[in-house]
């Protein structure tokens, strides 16, 4: 499935039905009167927070959404149907935002089976009956309906992960990913293999946590170098930050600062996340060069830094025991309102 974390999308809630002009025929009933019922509502425009999905890919095909209308009132003063709600199904995380210049937030989905009515539905017009008086005896007038609202809205994934990963292209990411979790991500011996972020589920010594990795940093990324920062959205709402620095490279302080940089840049509080540092393929390296590189890392500041190799295993587990530890207790999983198993659609 591909991914993508950005979608315009047009929606419109339904309008109202027209409300009805009828008066009362019956046998032996003289001067029946009005007797026209009133239109019903139209249908509501809701987005809906759903586990499962992480990606907006749907909405690139789909990208008109519109509420069905309620239905005309009819005689013997009955109303019509109202028109049924749209529900918008969309990932965990996602933001919707205006479209205009500011793209002001006006939602944010972030728990599962959270729902927000964006557009309501126009209400039912009036029928003639609701128009009777003691001077109109017998009126025609009725209402149509009010429309219903429109707009254009921006949806914004930003993915929940527990833990965030982060380091320059080449530092191990992709791999450590796939040695901890049943993540199949691309490896190559080039930059930017990652174009964009992978999630994985760790479970190590009876705990699970959610684990994102997204495209390696470079310098200037805040202005667009490379592939920009535009994925630093997906590591906002990070607990902590997991920070690999290859140990083989030729300045890791350097390497360090320059993705600190970067993200300080960015802003929306990465600076203050809890960050974890560890050295990456520390089996292309002998102890000499091993301890070179930690002096340039506390040079540089950063935090006590772990070595670890994802091919060989090497202090993969003390760090996974570090992540726990700085994640604190689990937090108690609320249970979906939704049965499982349910086939997926985004209407």
């Amino acid at each position: 499935m591909h991914f993508l974390d950005q979608a315009k999308i047009f929606i419109r809630s339904g309008a109202g039905g027209p409300g009805a002009v009828s008066f009362r025929r019956e046998k032996f009933i003289e001067f029946g009167g009005p007797d026209g019922g009133d239109g019903g509502k139209g249908g509501d425009v809701v987005f809906e927070a759903v586990p499962g999905l992480n990606t907006l890919i749907d909405f690139r095909y789909t990208q008109h959404f519109r509420a069905p209308r309620g239905k005309g009132g009819s005689g013997s003063n009955r109303t019509g149907a109202a028109g049924r709600d749209l529900i918008i199904k969309v990932p965990v995380g996602t933001q919707i935002l205006t479209d205009d210049d500011e793209r002001s937030l006006i939602a944010d989905l972030t728990v599962e089976g959270q729902r927000v009515v964006l557009l309501e539905g126009g209400m039912g017009g009036r029928g003639n009956a609701s128009y009777k008086s003691s001077t109109n005896r017998a009126p025609r007038q009725h209402q149509t309906g009010i429309p219903g609202e429109e707009m254009w809205v921006w949806l914004r994934l930003k993915l929940l992960a527990d833990v965030g990963l982060v380091g320059l292209p080449n530092s191990g990411k992709s791999t450590f990913l796939n040695t901890v979790t049943n993540a199949t991500a691309k490896v190559g011996a080039y930059p930017f293999t990652t174009l964009r972020p992978q999630l994985g589920v760790v479970r190590h010594k009876g705990r699970e946590f959610v684990l994102a990795d997204i495209p390696g940093l470079i310098e200037g990324a805040a202005e667009g170098a490379g592939i920009g920062d535009r994925f630093l959205g997906h590591v906002e709402r990070t607990r902590i930050l997991l920070h690999l620095i290859d140990a083989a490279g030729e300045d890791p302080g350097g390497a360090w600062r320059t993705v600190r940089d970067e993200m300080n840049r960015y802003g929306a509080g990465l600076g203050d996340k809890t960050e974890l540092v560890a050295l990456s393929r520390c089996d292309l390296v002998d102890s000499k060069q091993l301890k070179t590189a930690k002096q340039s890392l506390a040079k540089a500041g950063a935090p006590d830094p772990l070595a670890i190799s994802a091919p060989t295993g090497t202090g993969i587990e003390a760090l996974l025991d570090r992540i726990v530890e700085s994640l604190g207790p689990e937090a108690e999983k609320a249970e979906p309102d939704d049965p499982p198993g349910q086939a997926w659609s985004p209407l």
